[in-house]
C-alpha cells in the first residue's frame, strides 16, 4: 500500500483577516470604478471613449474575480484538519486552527463529507453491515462536515455473534478508542476511513475472539497445570491483544488506535441454558467437596477426642456406626432429627 500513500505537505496559507480587509477594499474600489464610469459617460455622451472603456473593463472584471476570491477564506475549528486539491492533485493540509486565505480554485476534500453529499442528507449513516449469522453490527454515524476531524472518537459497533475456540456459540461486543492520525493518508488512502475502521474492527473482534474458549471447567484445563486465558476471565489481555492487531491493520489509513474495549459478553440464546445448569453443576460438586472435606475432618477430631480423654471406649463396628451417623448429619441437606437412646448403647 505504500505505492498509494501520499506524503502530508503543511500548506502555508496566508492570514484570511488580511486577505478579507483586501478583499474588501477591492470590492468597494470596483463600486467606485463603476460610478467613475457613469459620471464620465454622462459627461462625454459616448461609451466608447478610451477612458470609459478601460474603467468598465477593469470594473467588469472586478466584479468577476473578486467574489471568486472569497471562496479561498477557509476557517480551521481546534483539533481539526482541512486536506485540500487544486484541479484533481494533491495541494496540501492544514492542521493548526486559525482563519486561512488559500487558493480560492483549491477544495477541501473529506471522504465523509463525500459520502454524506451522495446521500443527500446533512448527516447520513452508513449501511449496517451483516455478519455470516445474520445479525447486523450498528450503523456508523458520517459527519457532513468538510474539515477531518483530530479528536479522539469512540466506535462501538456493537454485538456479533462468535464461536469460540472450543465451537461454542457466544456474543461479544467491542468499542475501539480511536482517532485519525495522519489526515492526508486517511482522506486518499481508502474511500472512507470511517466505515473501514468499522469492518477491520468487526473482522478482529471475529479473529480474536475465536483463539480462546468463554471459560474452562475443571474437565477442560491442561493436565500440565497452565492457566490458559479465556475470554471471561482474561478479557484485558485479549483486548490488548484486539488493540495491537486493529492497530497494524488500519495504521495504512492514518489511524491510531487508543484502546479496545469488551463491552458485552455472554453465551448465545440458543445454549446459555445449557451452560448455565454446567455452571451450576460444577459448583454444587466443588461445594459438596468442601463440605465433605470438613465434615470427615470433624468425624476425625471427635473420635481422636474421645480416646484421648477416654470419655467412652469404642470397638471399629462402634466407630464405623458412628462416623456414618455423623457424614449423614453434617453433609445433609437437611437438618437432623435427633433420636435420645435412654438404654445402654450396646
Amino acid at each position: 500500500m505504500d505505492e498509494y500513500k501520499i506524503e502530508e505537505r503543511e500548506l502555508r496559507a496566508k492570514s484570511g483577516v488580511a486577505m478579507l480587509i483586501v478583499l474588501l477594499i477591492c470590492e468597494l474600489l470596483s463600486l467606485g470604478l463603476i460610478a467613475v464610469g457613469i459620471v464620465m459617460t454622462e459627461a462625454s455622451g459616448s461609451l466608447l471613449a478610451p477612458g470609459i472603456v478601460i474603467i468598465s473593463v477593469a470594473s467588469i472584471m472586478a466584479l468577476i474575480v473578486i467574489p471568486i476570491s472569497f471562496g479561498g477564506l477557509k476557517i480551521v475549528r481546534p483539533n481539526e484538519a482541512m486536506v485540500f486539491t487544486l484541479f484533481g492533485k494533491y495541494y496540501g493540509t492544514i492542521k493548526k486552527s486559525g482563519y486561512y486565505y488559500i487558493n480560492p480554485f483549491a477544495s477541501c476534500f473529506s471522504p465523509t463529507y463525500n459520502a454524506a453529499k451522495n446521500a443527500a442528507v446533512g448527516k447520513t449513516l452508513s449501511s449496517p453491515q451483516t455478519t455470516a449469522q445474520g445479525q447486523q453490527t450498528q450503523p456508523v454515524y458520517i459527519s457532513a462536515s468538510k474539515s477531518i476531524s483530530l479528536k479522539t472518537q469512540t466506535l462501538n459497533n456493537g454485538n456479533q455473534k462468535v464461536n469460540d475456540v472450543m465451537g461454542n456459540p457466544i456474543i461479544i461486543g467491542a468499542v475501539v478508542i480511536w482517532r485519525v492520525k495522519d489526515p492526508t493518508v486517511a482522506a486518499f488512502a481508502v474511500e472512507n476511513y470511517m466505515e473501514y475502521l468499522s469492518i477491520q474492527a468487526d473482522s478482529t473482534v471475529r479473529n480474536i475472539a475465536r483463539l480462546y474458549p468463554y471459560d474452562l471447567f475443571e474437565e477442560d484445563e491442561d493436565r500440565d497445570g497452565k492457566n490458559e486465558r479465556t475470554l471471561r476471565g482474561s478479557s484485558v489481555e485479549i483486548a490488548e491483544s484486539m488493540k495491537n492487531e486493529l492497530s497494524k491493520r488500519v495504521s495504512m489509513a492514518g489511524l491510531e488506535i487508543e484502546e479496545v474495549r469488551i463491552t458485552h459478553l455472554a453465551y448465545a440464546e440458543e445454549i446459555a441454558a445449557a451452560m448455565l445448569q454446567r455452571q451450576r453443576a460444577a459448583a454444587i460438586i466443588a461445594a459438596r467437596q468442601k463440605i465433605v472435606d470438613g465434615a470427615v475432618g470433624m468425624v476425625k477430631m471427635a473420635i481422636d477426642k474421645l480416646g484421648e480423654d477416654e470419655i467412652v471406649t469404642l470397638d471399629e463396628e462402634r466407630k464405623a456406626a458412628m462416623v456414618s451417623n455423623l457424614l449423614v448429619v453434617l453433609c445433609g441437606n437437611r437438618d437432623a432429627q435427633p433420636v435420645v437412646n435412654s438404654g445402654s448403647i450396646y
